[in-house]
């Protein structure tokens, strides 16, 4: 029984042997297919950008009140952003375009000498919202008036610009990337002396251009409204591109 199973295990271990040594040989119909493919025709990278001007405005904007307690800051922090809350509604505002950033209530502290430790003086409280203005126009006026609502406690912190549905412009970046590549390809194989054939192979990637922050966009002075300047961001699609070599 032993000299039997014995020799199972060779013939086992054979027919494995054996088996490796075939995929080594030749690779599945598919594997074989995918490198063949890869290996094989003009790769090129083509680039679509369009340049578009942003339709909305972001405002990161609150409150910021310190007093003596936490009582006497959250009430008057409470008071001040309720005028400024009212200030957005009354501009057209809708509340969907209203999301809070920032709530903090901390603790101010002021270095004593003679002891040498902290003490707390006092309690400040922030609020900030991030207010989506969709009619650019109004950018201005809306900071001019939530500075007003908010007197001495308001906080304008940042102003950045977006396009709110770049669809559209993704529509027209990608003609201009696949024309692009068309373009490099018809340049390689003119250069190498080969016929060139229909993609075989295309893939897209797309940058989501961010918020774009203001740069001395902002100014006011007395008298005067507030002057805020959209300017300009670009969106850009890449493809990669595989055409066949026609022979």
């Amino acid at each position: 029984m032993k000299k039997i199973l014995v020799a199972g295990i060779i013939l086992v271990v054979s027919l494995a042997v054996a088996g490796l040594a075939g995929c080594s040989s030749s690779s599945p119909a598919g594997v074989s297919g995918i490198f063949s493919n890869q290996q094989q025709g003009i790769w090129v990278n083509g680039e679509g950008k369009v340049t578009v001007t942003p339709d909305v405005v972001n405002i990161n904007l609150g409150i910021q009140s310190q007093e003596a307690t936490v009582a006497e800051a959250q009430a008057k922090a409470v008071q001040a952003m309720d005028q400024v809350m009212n200030v957005l509604k009354t501009n057209g505002i809708a509340d969907k375009d209203i999301q809070t950033q920032q709530y903090n209530i901390s603790p101010v502290y002021q270095y004593d000498d003679v002891n040498k430790k902290n003490n707390i003086i006092g309690y400040q409280v922030t609020n900030t919202v991030n207010v989506k203005v969709r009619d650019t126009t109004k950018a201005g006026p809306i900071i001019d008036a939530v500075t007003a609502a908010g007197g001495d406690l308001t906080r304008i912190d940042s102003i950045s610009f977006s396009v709110d549905d770049p669809t559209q412009y993704y529509g027209e970046a990608r003609q201009k990337a696949m024309a692009d590549a068309e373009n490099k390809a018809k340049q390689l194989a003119s250069l190498s002396g080969v016929t060139l054939g229909k993609p075989t192979y295309i893939t897209e990637s797309t940058y989501t251009p961010g918020p774009v922050y203001a740069k001395d966009t902002a100014s006011a002075g007395a008298g005067s409204s507030t002057s805020i300047s959209t300017g300009s961001t670009d969106i850009t699609l890449n493809v990669q591109v595989t055409y066949s070599i026609l022979k």
